[in-house]
């Protein structure tokens, strides 16, 4: 297997925290609704059934699977090995190439219809890898981002990435999604990307969510035994919030998709 090279960026380097939580990861993590996939179609213009898709920064598969699914041919990117051998481990049917999102190891008449970033184009530098997508798209294709973000509208949630918050040093919050269109369309290359919200739940043990919480990169950096009363205070939080064990998570889908120019 080929690893990254030795000069690859910070922000690639920390993405490969993920490695040491494949397996919650694979576990925990929230899929992404129906709605999100007929919202790709629609600002893409064109069906997923039949299309060439790129799922870059795939981790251990799940939009892979989804977008498989909806009648995608996917090829999937990961840096991390053991993410990696999650999805290839689930998915051995679809081909699978170690890289980042910064270098695509395709040609210049690769010719995907899409290229998709589920939860993962944070990890990038947007000055080198949206013309990595745009060289590696047909003309007309389309790149499409994608963030499952705790909903800020359910106290909650909001609640709980305050305290997150206060108590990790390398707690991102949403990251890049909100400002994703701007990041595009100041690289100068005349691109006019569109966005979509899309609300959803979904419920879950209460030792799931902390799983997920925990398969989150600022928990795996600082490693379990500093994670650990981290996610048990998150436990008696919620636990005054969801006395039944059940969590409702709630996102607020954050979706960015530009076309390149015919």
């Amino acid at each position: 297997m080929p690893t990254l090279p030795p000069d690859a960026p910070a922000h690639a380097t920390l993405a490969r925290a993920f490695d040491a939580v494949a397996a919650q990861y694979a576990a925990a993590r929230p899929g992404y609704p129906p709605a999100l996939f007929d919202a790709v179609e629609e600002l893409a213009g064109r069906p997923l059934a039949g299309a060439r898709v790129l799922d870059v920064g795939a981790g251990t598969g799940i939009a892979t699977a989804l977008l498989a699914a909806r009648g995608a041919e996917v090829t999937a990117v990961e840096p991390g090995a053991l993410m990696a051998g999650w999805l290839r481990a689930a998915h051995p049917a679809t081909p699978l190439v170690r890289a980042l999102g910064d270098a695509l190891p395709f040609s210049d008449d690769a010719g995907f219809d899409l290229v998709g970033y589920a939860q993962s184009w944070h990890w990038t530098d947007p000055a080198r890898s949206v013309p990595e997508a745009l060289r590696v798209l047909a003309p007309g294709g389309a790149l499409a981002l994608w963030w499952n973000v705790p909903d800020p509208g359910v106290p909650w949630a909001a609640e709980q990435e305050a305290r997150l918050a206060r108590r990790l040093p390398g707690y991102h919050a949403h990251g890049v999604a909100p400002e994703a269109p701007d990041l595009i369309r100041g690289l100068g290359l005349g691109l006019r990307p569109a966005t979509r919200v899309l609300r959803w739940t979904r419920c879950v043990p209460l030792d799931t969510h902390l799983a997920m919480l925990g398969s989150r990169s600022y928990f795996a950096a600082i490693g379990p035994a500093a994670a650990a009363p981290v996610l048990e205070a998150e436990r008696t939080a919620l636990l005054d919030v969801f006395p039944d064990g059940t969590v409702e998570e709630a996102y607020a889908l954050d979706l960015t998709v530009t076309r390149r120019p015919s």
